[in-house]
């Protein structure tokens, strides 16, 4: 297997081994806040939040819908600390409306991927679901191996060959 076809490989389990992100969000006022939210994810590498109205990323996805997520390798299991696995997402944000058949269909992969608790959240009128839906993205396994995700196609790789800015 080539080193691409490992990596490819590897790309599309990666983000199995996760029950939660990082993410990064700003506020109106340009404020930035880096918090974590568990998640699911559909086959075209949406990912889907259900989280309180209360957190300031909640209320900073309301009125700044871009946000940043990181999925990265737990620093126990790495070789080399300066060169952790990991997959960043730039994404848009888009408030799922609730009580709708979609709201159900996405709140049944919660409760099937996290449990009873999920069932006391449907009760809480706070809690909201907003759909991610990634505009880029870059997976890194370690020193020079670098691949942008394919934005035609978040199931795919193109391997990046220099990181250097062009002059």
């Amino acid at each position: 297997m080539s080193q691409f076809e490992t990596a490819l490989t590897t790309y599309r389990s990666f983000t199995d081994r996760f029950q939660s992100i990082v993410i990064g969000t700003v506020s109106e006022d340009g404020i930035p806040n880096a918090s974590y939210v568990p998640f699911v994810m559909d086959e075209n590498k949406n990912i889907y939040l259900y989280v309180s109205g209360l957190a300031t990323h909640t209320q900073n996805l309301h009125t700044v819908p871009k946000v940043s997520v990181l999925f990265v390798e737990d620093e126990s299991q790495t070789q080399q600390i300066f060169a952790r696995n990991r997959l960043t997402f730039d994404c848009t944000a888009t408030l799922v409306e609730r009580d709708t058949v979609f709201w159900h269909q996405i709140v049944e992969l919660f409760e099937a991927r996290f449990g009873e608790i999920i069932q006391l959240f449907r009760d809480l009128p706070d809690f909201r679901i907003f759909q991610l839906t990634p505009t880029k993205g870059r997976f890194v396994i370690g020193f020079g191996a670098a691949y942008d995700v394919d934005p035609n196609d978040f199931n795919s790789l193109v391997h990046i060959t220099s990181t250097a800015p062009s002059e």
